[in-house]
């Protein structure tokens, strides 16, 4: 297949290029990074592409994968930076759609991004992928960005909404981030520890958008979670032991609430997140219980 990926240089969207390559499939990446670091980072074999104008009419991609956004979690979310979120998400699907129909020959399938934060703090509840989006930022957010990628099927195009969980592997992502801390002994739950973590490895999460590029049956969201969500306490203590360090302690609740504002809501929210679709497809887990 011929692929467009959008903010295809991030951390999912490399490890999903090197696939897509591997399997021989001709992948063009559009970023507003250099050519030259979009080969460096995505592979030489990648196409690079500066943005949305530059999609010739002419160039017909079988699938498009869009992975573009703002980082979330990295900034306060002040009013100007709630604006950007929306608008890198929001703003770039509906452009992104809107270009498909320009060109005249949309693609076969789309690939959108979304989060399992669009469920919100659901407790101890089990979460399918009927379960209904939350009503705070971050519901509504992906909420909104869902539906601009679901704009696409008016043109005959077949969507799946990625909506994906933690992501784990020691070459980048949060883990990566989180692996000092708990080296130096600093690891600690978060609040009181009993929220769910819905989390996935990455060579999982990269399988399951394979297998929704091919499978021509496949639409709809996708929880793109293992079976086996955790809590934050046993997230913490199974990543403590993997480091051969001590993580005892805890950071209240009220004082992350004070340190990150409406952020604190994606470390203390609970999302028990199944993949049911992914397993009522058939796809098989190569990594379905926490393991670092």
């Amino acid at each position: 297949m011929k692929i467009l990926i959008t903010g295809g240089t991030g951390f999912l969207g490399r490890s999903l290029c090197a696939a897509l390559l591997e399997q021989g499939h001709a992948v063009t990446v559009l970023s507003r990074q250099s050519a030259d670091a979009v080969g460096r980072l995505c592979g030489g074999q990648v196409k690079p592409l500066s943005d949305l104008a530059a999609w010739r009419r002419e160039e017909v991609f079988d699938a498009v994968v869009n992975l573009a956004g703002a980082p979330v979690f990295d900034r306060h979310w002040s009013a100007a930076r709630k604006t950007l979120l929306w608008e890198s998400r929001v703003g770039f699907t509906q452009r992104l759609v809107a270009r498909m129909a320009e060109t005249g020959a949309p693609p076969q399938v789309l690939l959108s991004a979304s989060a399992v934060g669009i469920y919100g703090d659901c407790g101890e509840r089990a979460l399918t992928e009927e379960a209904a989006p939350a009503e705070d930022f971050l519901g509504r957010l992906c909420a909104a960005w869902e539906a601009a990628a679901m704009g696409s099927g008016r043109l005959g195009v077949r969507v799946c909404l990625l909506r994906t969980g933690l992501v784990l592997h020691a070459s980048g992502g949060m883990l990566r981030r989180m692996r000092l801390p708990f080296r130096c002994g600093l690891g600690a739950r978060l609040g009181d520890g009993r929220q769910w973590m819905s989390w996935i490895g990455l060579e999982d999460w990269v399988g399951v958008a394979m297998m929704l590029l091919e499978d021509g049956g496949a639409a709809g969201a996708y929880n793109l979670t293992a079976p086996q969500p955790v809590t934050n306490a046993e997230f913490t203590a199974a990543l403590a032991q993997a480091v051969h360090r001590p993580a005892l302690a805890s950071a209240p609740a009220w004082l992350l609430r004070g340190l990150l504002g409406e952020r604190a809501s994606m470390l203390l929210g609970s999302q028990r997140a199944l993949p049911q679709k992914a397993l009522m497809s058939g796809y098989r887990f190569k990594k379905a219980k926490l393991a670092f």
